[in-house]
């Protein structure tokens, strides 16, 4: 599918709305006209439904009830709603169970028990059958429905830790294929050797369950990640036999969980998957109240927008009333869903509507509370919905691309690798740093000093990465020779590379390259190391002359601020965690930057920067504190040539920045804190949303306090104030920086 079919297939707006479970609402209840009515009242134009409801849609084998569905469709589309349909198909129903038990997939906790979502085994051919099934029965009933916009196949889908007899057998299969039935090939690119896990006769291969090789695991993980991709671009293709040709495609797909979206996810490869979608989808999830800082919201978003080379995505997911502890403060909400749309999103969904009244997810609280009353979340729903429904404000802000100069290099083998050698133990063990921990650390601090990234997979090709002035490889544990041959090229051809503790350390197979580390890139990074240790009171103090004052925060908010900023970077005070690594640098104009501070390890260099070729490599050979990484990685953005409009601001105010379709450029304010900022612009513009203040009831009023009104015109240097929890959003003059 070229780019002009893709875009046909996707709406020429912003979509607004919830999804939406008609099934749901308690017996008696005749709440759909009643519920499109209070949508509409606050600007929801879409919905999203029918994913989870399968044993609704097929309440026996082979009999179908469609009548939720068509109620919904046929009330949404007298009220103007568009409907995103789901294939029901993450949820299996309790006939299939009890006709296959099969179906249910076995874990390494042992057989699958019917209840929750999620529970099957996606490569199960009674599974298939009976999916495939009620796809083609739900896709051929509503695809000529004029309300339907899309579809979405499956839901958060992952391989649920499936450890069931067919997926091992297939993996056999696979690894038959790969290694062409030679039993002594495997058993060396593994290791298994290693007591006595070596593998004589496939017959007797073993079950993957109790495995400790990590190369053998990691190839099961890969394999089930494969199956991913394979079982949505299986379900792509059937709902694509019934789709219109103005119907899209997509995928919710969702993060590494802790609580709340936090990082990669390690059961799916976002990249692979995405593939077969016309755009991808996506749930976000975050903190609020007073845990509200953005950062997840822009990871997700970053991570949604960069799986198919930039392109926008859908949020199909995000709180509204959210789980106890997520209750937006006034603003909030409004705050939140400007963020998606910084981030790219070509829509705002939130989960869900109402709150249901029965079962597993009873708290978690849609837009409306279980008395299906308004109340002051949905009413600022409709602050956002109403906005961004104003013509002007949907030409400027739908379709916002970037042009990102850094990017992030991520692995799901590496996520896995570390997962099994963990930072400080190298050892399987419960708590610590994870692989995640550190992409986040970097991340965050980029996001802390208003540098906007992309992601990039490991087997990007030079050409991709040359378009970025900077590449972090935050702990790539995990890298296959043509990934350090690209990034030997890139750097050589003038490229900057910033890579932490742990990277290069291992082949894709998970196996540790046997020259001196980094693998591959000692010439490059201009030092080597062969030793590494837990630190134990262990300072990194700054080595390079001009290092010091590098590592201080300008404009901080005062001047005691910014003393004790630079004082927690420039003293042993700041302290290596997790992990050091004892760097040695090559004496061939290697540039040290930091050393540790210790009476063993003081003579080896904590951060080394190396020229090579036109470009140059850096290297973080342990964990910092949050300061003083955002110090690193301002330097080396810095020495990068990065440069970003917000930076001046970082400490200050939130500032994301993109591309309209306009070819405008549009410059997002976000105030994510409780106090009121002020600020020199760095632009000169027309603010298209403007600073309004939303009160304890959800209504909205214009409030200069706030931040400057919409239509607004300012100029670079005017002083701007943007209110508790608040943002501006501007349109950038044409010719102004």
């Amino acid at each position: 599918m070229n780019g002009t079919d893709r875009l046909a297939k996707l709406p020429d707006r912003i979509l607004f709305g919830a999804a939406y479970y008609d099934e749901y609402v308690p017996r008696g209840l005749d709440r759909v006209d009643k519920d499109m009515e209070m949508m509409r009242h606050i600007g929801i134009d879409t919905i999203r439904i029918a994913e989870s409801t399968w044993s609704t849609c097929e309440p026996q084998p082979g009999v179908f009830d469609f009548s939720h569905i068509d109620r919904v469709l046929d009330t949404a589309e007298r009220h103007g709603i568009s409907v995103i349909i789901g294939t029901p198909t993450y949820a299996v129903p309790t006939w299939l169970v009890r006709m296959h038990p099969d179906v249910l997939a076995v874990t390494p906790e042992g057989p699958g028990k019917y209840g929750a979502r999620q529970i099957m085994d996606i490569v199960n051919p009674s599974y298939r059958y009976y999916a495939e099934r009620v796809i083609r029965r739900l896709i051929a009933h509503v695809a000529q429905n004029p309300a339907v916009i899309g579809y979405q196949v499956d839901n958060e889908t992952k391989y649920y830790d499936c450890v069931s007899p067919d997926m091992q057998m297939l993996f056999v299969k696979y690894l038959r294929e790969r290694f062409h039935d030679d039993l002594d090939v495997l058993n060396a690119a593994f290791g298994l050797d290693y007591w006595s896990n070596r593998i004589n006769a496939w017959e007797d291969f073993p079950d993957v369950t109790g495995a400790i090789n990590e190369s053998l695991r990691a190839q099961f993980d890969r394999f089930r990640r494969s199956q991913v991709a394979q079982y949505l671009a299986w379900q792509a293709g059937i709902v694509r036999e019934y789709a219109r040709g103005d119907q899209f495609v997509t995928h919710n797909f969702d993060y590494e969980w802790r609580g709340y979206s936090f990082g990669v996810q390690p059961a799916v490869s976002h990249f692979e998957a995405a593939k077969a979608l016309d755009i991808v989808g996506v749930d976000i999830y975050h903190p609020s109240e007073d845990e509200l800082t953005g950062k997840q919201i822009a990871f997700g978003g970053d991570m949604a927008r960069s799986v198919k080379g930039g392109q926008n995505y859908l949020v199909l997911e995000t709180e509204a009333q959210g789980q106890h502890g997520w209750l937006p403060y006034p603003g909030q909400l409004r705050l939140q869903a400007y963020s998606h749309l910084a981030s790219g999103a070509d829509s705002v969904m939130y989960w869900h509507w109402h709150s249901i009244h029965n079962s597993f997810e009873t708290y978690w609280k849609g837009l409306l509370s279980h008395d299906f009353e308004p109340n002051p979340t949905y009413e600022e729903a409709g602050v956002f919905g109403q906005e961004i429904a104003r013509p002007e404000v949907q030409s400027c802000l739908k379709h916002l691309r970037k042009r990102n100069q850094v990017a992030i290099m991520v692995s799901n083998e590496a996520l896995g690798a570390l997962d099994w050698f963990t930072l400080e133990t190298g050892f399987p063990t419960d708590g610590g740093l994870r692989y995640n921990d550190i992409v986040r650390m970097y991340y965050d601090a980029l996001f802390e000093l208003n540098i906007e990234t992309d992601f990039v997979p490991a087997d990007v090709d030079v050409a991709t990465l040359n378009q970025y002035r900077l590449v972090l490889t935050p702990a790539l544990y995990c890298a296959p020779q043509s990934t350090v041959d690209t990034l030997r090229a890139y750097v050589k051809a003038g490229g900057h590379l910033l890579s932490s503790l742990r990277s290069f350390v291992a082949d894709d197979d998970v196996t540790v390259w046997h020259d001196r580390a980094p693998h591959g890139l000692t010439d490059v990074f201009g030092m080597s190391y062969n030793q590494f240790t837990r630190p134990n009171d262990v300072g990194v103090v700054p080595a390079a002359k001009d290092y010091g004052a590098a590592l201080a925060v300008p404009k901080a908010r005062s001047q005691a601020e910014a003393e004790t900023e630079t004082k927690r970077v420039t003293q042993p005070e700041t302290k290596a965690k997790a992990l050091i690594e004892l760097l040695k640098p090559n004496g061939n104009g290697t540039q040290v930057l930091a050393a540790y501070d210790h009476p063993a390890w003081g003579v080896y260099a904590a951060i080394t920067r190396h020229v090579f070729g036109f470009g140059w490599a850096q290297w973080v050979g342990t964990v910092l504190d949050a300061d003083a990484m955002r110090a690193v990685v301002r330097d080396a953005a810095n020495a990068a040539g990065v440069r970003s409009l917000g930076v001046s601001l970082a400490g200050q105010v939130t500032v994301r920045v993109g591309f309209n379709q306009n070819g405008e450029r549009i410059v997002y304010f976000l105030n994510y804190s409780p106090d009121p900022v002020s600020f020199a612009s760095p632009i000169s513009g027309k603010v298209v949303v403007g600073g309004i203040k939303v009160a304890s009831n959800g209504s909205a009023i214009v409030d200069h306090a706030s931040g400057p009104a919409s239509g607004t015109c300012i100029e670079a240097g005017d002083e701007l104030t943007i209110g508790p929890w608040n943002l501006a959003v501007a349109v950038v003059q044409k010719g102004a920086r």
